[in-house]
């Protein structure tokens, strides 16, 4: 019988060249989980208040998932963990791809790296052998040339998986991320900027150690029932056709509790492209640096990065591991634009909008170069796209001019200025050294109160889902311990995880209609306060699990993720008490924040984007967020001061964290 977890964690010192094995007690896997509540376990304890987090004493963690390699569905994601650059505070990024089950196969659940290297160098771990090596030959080198070479020079029986970091990460650009898989990425945050400042250019896997659930054959029959929902794929609308069902959906004055079924279906059909024009038109996409709306990028603006034109210049599609849906794919790059490339991943959903509708550039073919380019440089396409906007917009107000961009005229929709853009923020050339940092970082130095015009919240900047439509969003852009994040909580989420026919303790939706009305939505009450607490302590779960959202927004009576844990591990827990373990997960990412000086009274989102003023026209016409009741009404329902956001002792107690108590 085994118990789905490795039992151990690898430690490298940088500076000192030291490495070794720390095993952890069976006890923190069953308060903690693997992936994210194990990061946050590790990170608490290890990284001293006020830590530089491009020093040596930041720690950074890649970490495989609980339910990774056990033979459940949708559990193939890997997380890293560290103290981030871009918000000071907790900092975690997530991916996709086969990384995850390769660290357990090491017969690690998460390896943590400290201290500084003196030269470029990579890890490499096989045959149950740890070694640093240098990289300096690999310095410089974008991160799909870096794995291909990496990938060339440890041929053998099992093919190894490698993570690594492009010229942005080099160049501690704050939004830079960590790619796997030839340009997938774990963007957000900036931990790509720790990796460069550690001199980290690579981690190089190759095992052979299995995970052993506790009960195989339950796996098995919970797996296969879930992926019979998986498979369930009706016929569906046309790519241009979504827009029409934005607009449906936007025009009406009610709204039906979503079923993630119906996402499902999209998500296997396009990817998650599959809701760029349907998002523009229901106002869920922020447009023209969040002071748009589907009125200045409508059905024929928008027309051309529709669905359809996404999947038929598709050439392959692929699953994650242990993914039965496959909403990934590879991309031919055609045009002018694209010319040093022949291919891509194909574009995200917030790919497509942050470097389309929130720049106003109506071109598919740079878009996908931009995708290409931003994947190999190592730095998030979402902030990218965010910073370019904010730098339109100053251009446009005369904050900036050609003097200060190099010549560049940085207008709405200018696309060989938004390519060249971005070029110099990748090299940090020119105006590019300003702007590589994100927008808030660029609205300090730049001052004339710019600010105003930088979309993003405790430094990250916003994706690409508007608040002012799901005021869900801009909660969690909030109060999430690692601000400025979609994949955390949202009303919609909540009414698609379908956690209430699950756990008793959550409040139930749609018992008594499937149908609402939206102005609704925007009622700040203790109701969408335990929704939005639930979102955050479920996927505190789910982060723990490696679990894919995509999955989860199935539902829970199709996503086995509680019955998982038991047959993998033998615990035997109630939903209610897992629930609880995403608490205690959120609350010691808390208590970091508190520990490093985060005040989370005063992270809030800018006021454009909670509709102060509200927009005149446009999907969400006269919408505002009373985001400061909403604040407060989530920490009491953690059982945090109402006022500040910090943990109190007592839910401390509560949730038998200890050994944060001298440190708030």
């Amino acid at each position: 019988m085994g118990h789905a977890y490795m039992g151990k964690v690898l430690r490298v010192d940088l500076s000192s060249g030291k490495i070794q094995e720390e095993v952890i007690p069976d006890e923190v896997y069953e308060k903690y989980l693997s992936g994210l509540g194990l990061g946050a376990y590790m990170l608490y304890k290890n990284i001293p208040k006020d830590a530089e987090p491009l020093g040596p004493d930041n720690m950074l963690g890649f970490l495989s998932g609980l339910l990774t390699g056990t033979g459940s569905l949708f559990t193939g994601r890997w997380m890293v963990v560290g103290k981030s650059p871009l918000t000071g505070g907790w900092g975690d990024a997530n991916c996709g791809g086969t990384f995850s089950p390769a660290i357990k196969r090491c017969g690690y659940d998460g390896i943590f790296f400290t201290g500084i290297s003196e030269k470029p160098v990579y890890l490499s771990v096989a045959k149950g052998k740890a070694e640093i090596r240098d990289a300096s030959d690999l310095w410089g080198k974008d991160a799909i040339e870096t794995e291909e070479i990496l990938l060339e020079r440890s041929i053998g029986k099992k093919k190894p998986r490698v993570v690594c970091i492009g010229p942005a990460g080099e160049k501690l650009s704050l939004i830079s991320g960590i790619s796997n898989d030839r340009g997938r990425m774990a963007a957000r945050s900036g931990l790509g900027a720790v990796m460069g400042s550690k001199k980290l250019k690579a981690v190089i896997l190759s095992g052979v150690k299995r995970v052993t659930p506790h009960n195989r054959d339950k796996m098995k029959k919970l797996s296969k029932k879930c992926n019979k929902w998986v498979q369930f794929q009706p016929p569906f609308l046309t790519g241009p056709m979504t827009a029409y069902l934005g607009a449906m959906l936007r025009i009406l004055p009610t709204q039906m509790v979503q079923d993630g079924l119906l996402y499902k279906i999209m998500l296997r059909k396009w990817g998650t492209v599959s809701m760029n024009q349907a998002s523009i038109e229901m106002g869920d996409a922020p447009v023209k640096n969040w002071l748009g709306s589907n009125k200045d990028f409508g059905p024929k603006k928008s027309k051309p990065v529709n669905p359809d034109v996404f999947t038929e210049c598709e050439t392959v599609k692929y699953h994650c591991y242990s993914c039965p849906l496959g909403c990934g794919g590879i991309c031919a790059i055609k045009g002018k634009t694209g010319g040093e490339f022949s291919e891509t991943h194909k574009p995200e959903y917030e790919t497509v909008l942050a470097l389309g509708g929130l720049c106003m550039n109506e071109d598919p073919d740079s878009i996908f170069y931009m995708n290409e380019l931003l994947n190999r440089a190592g730095m998030d396409t979402i902030s990218a796209g965010s910073t370019v906007a904010f730098a339109i917009e100053c251009f446009e107000k005369a904050l900036l001019t050609t003097e200060d961009t190099d010549g560049l005229e940085l207008s709405w929709g200018n696309t060989e200025a938004i390519v060249a853009l971005l070029k110099k923020m990748i090299k940090r050339e020119g105006i590019g050294d300003l702007l590589a940092d994100g927008s808030k970082k660029a609205a300090e130095k730049l001052g004339l109160n710019s600010m105003h015009y930088a979309s993003q919240v405790g430094g990250q900047d916003l994706p690409m889902h508007d608040g002012r439509n799901d005021p869900g969003y801009n909660l969690h852009y909030a109060v999430e311990p690692s601000p400025g994040k979609h994949t955390i909580g949202s009303q919609m989420y909540y009414e698609m995880y379908q956690l209430w026919k699950r756990v008793k303790n959550v409040p139930k939706f749609g018992l008594f209609s499937m149908i609402y009305h939206k102005n609704g939505k925007y009622v700040a009450d203790e109701t969408k306060a335990a929704f939005g607490a639930a979102c955050s302590k479920y996927m505190g779960l789910l982060n723990g699990a490696g679990a894919c959202m995509f999955g989860a927004f199935m539902g829970t009576p199709r996503f086995p993720i509680f019955e998982w844990f038991n047959a993998a591990t033998g615990w035997n827990k109630t939903p209610e008490e897992y629930m609880e373990i995403g608490a205690r997960i959120q609350t010691l990412r808390q208590a970091f924040n508190v520990k490093q000086g985060i005040k989370p009274g005063e992270v809030k989102a800018g006021l454009r984007a909670l509709g102060l003023p509200p927009q005149k026209e446009g999907a969400n016409k006269g919408r505002t967020v009373d985001l400061e009741t909403m604040m407060s009404d989530y920490w009491r329902e953690f059982g945090w001061d109402p006022q500040t956001g910090e943990p109190t002792t007592s839910s401390l107690d509560r949730l038998g964290i200890e050994d944060s108590k001298n440190n708030l």
